[in-house]
């Protein structure tokens, strides 16, 4: 309870000293509280945490100038619900899920605090230059804010943007700090943080710890070819692993409908990591990802889509879970297609938003069916997924008077299709599960 104290306190002298003006810049923040559970299979263990923690920030604008400088604090802390590092008995393995709340390389640490962005910024005349420590935002280099602290980044970014023609920038790392970790750490160590799968040829791959890379590049053109085409591009470059190029072409039909498509394409660049087999993270040459999608919106405020992804066969799609969330057609949250080959992924989404008076409830309910690879093909389902139909209700809740008040409410449940072998294994943590998430955020 002494820390629901501290952080209480925090906000209310931080709302009286921006009431009283006695202070030079801008504070900000969010107190954010996360309540989880999982419940596995029959006899596997279910899990369950309750953090609280959140953000503190600070920022400069200097006087008719296009300067500024900024920093934030995060935090997540482990009010102690379940003791996660008691694995379960029959797999002898740990909370996926729970886990990522705190710092998943030490889980009796139950206090994360560390400087999550500390940056100087110059913006003027559309264009925009960022350096330090940072919160960045692209389909695969993200935030991914489904757990307690985003993933950060460190280095140097540069963005244009044209209202006619649209925008173009770029950005050089250093350092991230994922999501399950407990600060910033250097390209290739952050490589590994999360469960490591098999390797090409079914055996262990030790990668984690293993993987020398020393930057990440990346580039973005959000090319506005037409009124109704659009043309996003990204580029990642990581150093001495692999090069990702994403492509999607929109085409707005009409005010209510549009079309568009996706292409990833991927190549090892270097060792793909290491140079000895059983080290190396990219161990396929290539790999290929195609996708379309059709969003049509009903009304106003609500909108309806289906998304396909097809994985060719050949090669692993592979990006580190670490680094965010793979922001294809077919996602959803709290499962991934990355570490596949030859999958097939189709999903339904209903985005509504729902007028109550002076409140508003947005709710997104998708359902997706995935056709993996057979189990007992490592090479092509790296971290041993069975075929599944999986299920999200997504509901967000905000009031007219209480805008700082930002409480979600997400369900989940993934079966498993047809026959599945009878190993604990490959349910644990996977299938025939159901996951509650309940997060209350209060911004100030």
């Amino acid at each position: 309870m002494r820390y629901f104290g501290i952080i209480g306190l925090s906000i209310v002298l931080i709302a009286n000293l921006k009431a009283q003006g006695k202070y030079w810049g801008k504070v900000s923040g969010q107190w954010r509280n996360y309540y989880m559970a999982s419940w596995n299979k029959e006899d596997l263990k279910d899990f369950q945490t309750l953090a609280t923690g959140g953000k503190l920030k600070y920022e400069y604008n200097f006087k008719e100038k296009p300067w500024k400088v900024g920093g934030a604090i995060y935090t997540s802390i482990n009010l102690g619900l379940q003791d996660l590092d008691v694995p379960d008995p029959i797999t002898g393995k740990y909370s996926r899920y729970e886990t990522g709340m705190y710092n998943g390389n030490n889980l009796s640490d139950r206090f994360i605090l560390f400087p999550g962005e500390l940056y100087l910024n110059y913006s003027k005349g559309g264009h925009m230059l960022t350096l330090g420590r940072m919160k960045f935002v692209s389909p695969f280099l993200n935030p991914e804010d489904g757990r307690m602290i985003a993933t950060l980044e460190q280095g140097l970014t540069y963005k244009y943007s044209n209202k006619g023609f649209g925008s173009f920038q770029f950005g050089a790392f250093n350092a991230i700090a994922a999501r399950s970790s407990d600060g910033f750490y250097g390209i290739g160590e952050t490589i590994g943080f999360y469960p490591i799968g098999r390797g090409v040829d079914g055996k262990e791959v030790n990668y984690a710890g293993s993987t020398e890379s020393d930057f990440l590049l990346t580039g973005n053109l959000d090319w506005n070819v037409t009124e109704k085409i659009k043309i996003n591009v990204w580029e990642y470059y990581a150093d001495n692993v692999f090069n990702t190029t994403y492509i999607k072409p929109t085409l707005s039909l009409s005010d209510e409908l549009a079309i568009a498509g996706e292409w990833l394409h991927q190549f090892r660049v270097g060792d793909g990591g290491n140079q000895y087999d059983s080290l190396r993270y990219f161990a396929d040459r290539t790999s290929n990802v195609l996708g379309a999608e059709v969003s049509w919106k009903a009304a106003k405020k609500s909108k309806f889509s289906i998304g396909y992804d097809r994985i060719l066969d050949g090669g692993r799609f592979l990006f580190p879970r670490e680094w965010g969330r793979e922001f294809l057609f077919s996602f959803q949250k709290r499962e991934r297609s990355e570490g596949s080959s030859d999958n097939h992924a189709l999903v339904f989404t209903y985005d509504q938003q729902i007028k109550l008076g002076n409140s508003n409830l947005r709710s997104i309910a998708s359902v997706g069916r995935h056709w993996k690879a057979d189990l007992t093909n490592a090479a092509d389902n790296k971290y041993a997924v069975p075929d599944y139909t999986h299920f999200n209700l997504d509901l967000f809740y905000t009031h007219e008077k209480l805008k700082s008040l930002k409480p979600e409410l997400l369900l989940v449940y993934k079966m498993a299709n047809g026959t599945v072998p009878d190993n604990p294994n490959f349910y644990f943590n996977k299938v025939d599960m159901f996951q509650i998430n309940f997060v209350v955020n209060y911004n100030f």
